[in-house]
């Protein structure tokens, strides 16, 4: 090797070769471990220094230059631990044996002192020598609380037990760098079956209250169902209700639609013959035109000949043309003037009859609409107050019957025997002439008065044989009522009134 080659070659050797060293002394830390490092030479930084003097270095979530010779580094782990806590039978406050079954996560604080303490009674022990210190220290601790609380305490408030264990424990746990992450009562049970009987009140007020609830529902769904109903009734009712509106109104609509149509129907027609009076106008003023023009050629050929003639005769023959000229444009004017006056006084004729046919179809229209609705108004006020008189009556008639009863109809059976006496009467009344033979006793005359009562005397027979209704049991049973004075206010009856005087014939007596 050349001379120049040798310190160069040396130079890049010793730098592998610290390079070398410097990776194989390099420590680097997983986040879920720290690492301790201890010996000389540690620095300042993330360095614990006990009571007595002695340091060591932590380090996590990087890494750090291990001296050869003068330092060392460990590592140690940071994850949890899960631990089944369970009890035996713990008399609680009241003396009732209980035991608990527990889920305790635990694991080595995350701060520099809490990894120094673990470090110091955990540093080359299995983890299992960590977890089953943890859990006797928590099942110490569960037996005590769970002695100091009362069954009902614990059964009720699980998550205020488990929470008053680990606070008591985390202080303990905390003295061996340990922190409790998560701590969960799993069950809580008995021998006794105390905590079955502790739950057996409750479970039949669910119980209870479920079917009362269910009872509830159920009138709750009657009650909503029956509403449901009404209110469809009501809506049934309303849409009858706006289809009427809604019908009178496409009747209106259609009532005034045709009325439109009929009016511009006579528009229209007004309008045609309008229309048609103007163009046999136009046609007569044309053919006038044509005529004026035939005139003038007609002239002008006569002008031209006359001014032919004019060189032929004289001074008087000229004047003689110029006069029957003059006359011939005065007949023409003349003409044409009474064929303007024929057109315009025809046009006006016409302009009239259309004015006054629509007006008297526009009127007949309205006095037809407004009869037929004055009409439909009265009718349905008729029927409205007939109706609410029927039924007015129909009410009195019931609250009668109900409130008076047999007297109700006493009283109305009584008002209808004057009417039936009248209709007894009324043969008697149509006989023309009647003679009466008196036998000597004077009797004749008084049997033709006694025959109407003797008739009204069968009545109450006739009801009864017609309609079951026992006249004189129902008057025995008032009075007996009103007679015994059990105090309850009869119904009024009021007295037979006399039989209407019918006229009779005249009397003719025979000795």
């Amino acid at each position: 090797m050349p001379e120049y080659l040798v310190i160069p070659s040396i130079v890049v050797g010793v730098i592998i070769v610290l390079g070398l060293a410097f990776w194989a002394r390099y420590k680097t830390v997983s986040p879920d471990a720290a690492m301790i490092v201890t010996g000389s030479f540690l620095g300042s930084k993330n360095v614990m220094v006990d009571e007595s003097g002695r340091k060591i270095k932590i380090v996590r979530g990087g890494g750090a230059f291990i001296l050869p010779i003068f330092q060392r580094a460990e590592f140690l782990s940071l994850l949890s631990h899960k631990l089944d806590v369970s009890t035996p039978e713990v008399y609680t406050e009241q003396g009732v044996p209980v035991m608990a079954d527990g889920v305790a996560i635990i694991k080595i604080g995350g701060s520099v002192e809490d990894v120094a303490t673990a470090a110091e009674q955990y540093m080359g022990k299995p983890a299992e020598a960590l977890k089953s210190e943890a859990q006797e220290v928590l099942e110490g601790h569960l037996r005590a609380i769970l002695g100091s609380m009362t069954v009902e305490e614990v059964y009720r408030n699980r998550d205020k037990f488990a929470q008053e264990v680990q606070g008591v424990a985390a202080k303990d746990l905390k003295k061996m760098g340990l922190q409790i992450v998560s701590f969960t009562i799993k069950d809580v049970r008995d021998k006794q079956g105390y905590l079955d009987a502790l739950g057996k009140p409750r479970i039949a007020a669910v119980k209870r209250d479920a079917e009362i609830a269910q009872a509830e529902a159920i009138r709750d769904a009657r009650i909503q169902k029956a509403r449901a109903e009404e209110e469809g009734q009501k809506a049934e009712l309303l849409r009858d209700t706006n289809i009427a509106e809604a019908n009178r109104e496409k009747e209106l609509k259609v009532a005034s639609f045709k009325k439109d149509q009929d009016m511009a129907k006579a528009e229209a027609d007004q309008a045609y013959h309008i229309q048609e009076a103007r163009s046999k106008q136009s046609v007569v003023e044309e053919q006038m035109k044509v005529e004026i023009v035939r005139k003038e050629r007609e002239i002008d050929l006569e002008t031209k000949e006359i001014l032919r003639r004019e060189k032929q005769y004289d001074a008087e023959v000229k004047k003689k043309a110029d006069a029957d000229r003059y006359a011939v444009e005065q007949a023409a004017e003349a003409d044409k003037a009474r064929r303007l006056r024929e057109a315009d006084a025809m046009q006006y004729k016409i302009e009239a009859e259309a004015k006054a046919n629509a007006e008297q179809k526009r009127l007949e229209g309205l006095a037809v609409a407004d009869a037929e609705r004055a009409k439909g108004t009265a009718e349905a006020e008729v029927i409205r107050l007939v109706g609410l008189a029927e039924a007015e009556a129909k009410e009195k008639l019931a609250q009668a019957f109900e409130k008076f009863g047999q007297a109700a109809v006493l009283d109305i059976v009584v008002k209808m025997l004057p009417e039936l006496a009248g209709k007894i009467a009324e043969p008697i009344g149509a006989i023309d002439k009647l003679t009466v033979v008196d036998t000597g006793h004077g009797e004749g005359a008084a049997r033709v008065s006694n025959y109407v009562t003797q008739l009204m005397a069968t009545a109450p027979e006739m009801l009864k044989s017609v309609s079951g209704l026992d006249v004189e049991k129902l008057i025995q049973g008032l009075t007996g009522k009103i007679s015994g004075g059990t105090g309850a206010a009869a119904a009024p009856i009021q007295a037979v009134p006399a039989v209407p005087a019918t006229p009779a014939a005249p009397v003719k007596p025979v000795e």
